[in-house]
């Protein structure tokens, strides 16, 4: 892959043009969010080049988002082939006004990874039904696996409904294994800030499944 040019004077990317004092982990996230975003309006006008970057740049945390919620290397490993497929074919819409690079692309993720698992029960469930229909008793126990998948997809959903801010820090503390601090030190925001975004989360994530 070809290295890209550096930036040229006056150049947004410059890390240099943030203000001192900055930290310097705080200046690195925000010129990478930068940076990719700069990558996905490239990959809007079919550039392969920055497509290639941007995988090379961004898989391992697609990664890492799709096997947390599949538990399953290989399904994760297709699902996120997936992602990157749908990330080169709207690229186009990406819109950094409304949101990171980041969570834009975690958010593709996480919806492919909740429909792959939709897919799967739903195919579960129709195996169980018919293995029901034919050895009825026989199939008590993979009924009960099913149970547990539906209580697995109510989360899913539930997570689903939180705004993006809440489900990637709640989704960085819990699927992670992160600390609040953390958190907030990858998110490059308060930590009162990250505790807000998980309280109000965790709020809105029990009275979508009925937990008082």
């Amino acid at each position: 892959m070809t290295t890209r040019q550096p930036a040229a004077e006056g150049d947004s990317f410059r890390r240099d043009a943030f203000p001192p004092g900055v930290d310097s982990a705080v200046t690195a996230r925000a010129a990478e969010s930068i940076e990719l975003a700069d990558l996905l309006h490239r990959c809007g006008r079919s550039d392969q080049e920055a497509f290639a970057e941007l995988y090379d740049r961004t898989s391992a945390r697609v990664f890492g988002l799709v096997l947390r919620v599949l538990h399953d290397p290989g399904y994760a490993e297709e699902t996120t082939q997936e992602v990157y497929l749908q990330i080169w074919r709207t690229a186009a819409t990406f819109d950094a006004d409304k949101g990171s690079a980041v969570t834009w692309l975690m958010t593709l993720a996480h919806r492919r990874a909740v429909d792959r698992v939709r897919a799967e029960q739903a195919h579960t469930q129709r195996e169980v039904a018919y293995g029901i229909r034919i050895l009825g008793n026989e199939f008590d126990e993979v009924t009960e696996e099913v149970e547990r998948r539906l209580e697995q997809q109510a989360v899913l959903e539930g997570l689903a409904s939180l705004t993006d801010t809440q489900r990637e820090a709640i989704s960085l503390a819990y699927y992670g294994g992160r600390t609040y601090a953390e958190v907030a030190q990858y998110l490059g925001v308060g930590l009162p800030t990250v505790k807000s975004r998980i309280r109000d989360g965790l709020t809105r994530l029990k009275r979508s499944l009925g937990v008082t």
